[in-house]
């Protein structure tokens, strides 16, 4: 396993504790606050290190603007349908559901005609099924939330196709900049008109947004820029499925949730499914054009 392997499952670690911090947030504030002043939060989180990716003098060779915004709105529109999806649905549904978007980032590859090996196949449907065992305790009944999350999959795996796009030939730093502003200022706006967002209730959850500001979206979000510049977006979105395992642990280790022998085995399968995703990548895929 390379570089961008152990920094994708550290972002799928990160992202997977934030769905307590999640969890945790949304008895303070909405939605859209939520995400608006954690996004904000990742943002600043950049600016120490944009001297250091040499802000006068930059090594892309294309504009950041236009997919920097693409991305951003992709993850606004992904955070916006599962933080609202969580408020009618249970976690491990949710869970489930969010993490279809290892069978979704394929498959819309093929719409761009971009190659994808049978390994990465083959794991994507472990992965699968590692989070059905994992996440699923009740049955399949689409339900108001349950959709929700659906949709924010969509997202998902739309924006790891971004990145996979742009990534390589872009300096990270300033793309996960534009992309956090992007979040920041469309989540903003949407709680100024559609919520009552007060300074009052982020300092009483300022635990919870600080993580999931700081951590979940300035490290994560930009963990995943830097190793989508060498990984294929299908091996990367099986790899960042392993948040639920995370997700799983963090819920064990910080609300005294226990795993069943059934959750043990989906745990075992999804790691199984990210390992074959990377054994053998499909030649020319490295560089997602």
């Amino acid at each position: 396993m390379g570089r961008s392997t152990y920094l994708l499952f550290l972002g799928a670690a990160i992202w997977g504790f934030a769905f307590v911090a999640q969890r945790v947030a949304m008895n303070y504030m909405g939605p859209f606050t939520f995400n608006g002043v954690r996004f904000a939060l990742g943002t600043l989180s950049l600016l120490p290190f944009l001297k250091s990716a040499g802000m006068g003098k930059s090594p892309s060779s294309g504009p950041l603007i236009l997919p920097g915004v693409l991305a951003g709105t992709a993850i606004f529109l992904g955070v916006t349908f599962q933080q609202f999806g969580l408020l009618y649905t249970t976690a491990g549904k949710a869970g489930f559901i969010t993490g279809l978007y290892v069978l979704l980032v394929p498959i819309l590859g093929l719409l761009w005609k971009e190659p994808t090996g049978a390994l990465v196949w083959l794991g994507a449907l472990l992965a699968t099924g590692g989070l059905y065992l994992l996440s699923m305790t009740s049955s399949l009944r689409m339900g108001k939330g349950d959709l929700l999350v659906l949709i924010s999959a969509f997202f998902w795996a739309l924006q790891i196709h971004i990145i996979g796009r742009f990534a390589p030939a872009l300096n990270p730093i300033k793309l996960a900049l534009v992309e956090f502003t992007t979040v920041a200022v469309l989540s903003l706006g949407a709680a100024l008109l559609l919520e009552s967002p007060h300074p009052s209730a982020v300092l009483r959850g300022w635990l919870p947004v600080l993580y999931a500001g700081v951590f979940s979206a300035g490290v994560a979000y930009t963990i995943q820029v830097v190793a989508q510049r060498e990984a294929p977006p299908a091996s990367a979105a099986i790899i960042m499925s392993t948040e639920s395992i995370f997700a799983a642990l963090g819920g064990w280790l910080l609300l005294h949730e226990t795993l069943t022998a059934r959750e043990i085995a989906g745990a075992v399968l999804m790691l199984l499914g990210s390992v074959l995703a990377r054994i053998n990548p499909v030649r020319g895929a490295q560089q997602v054009r």
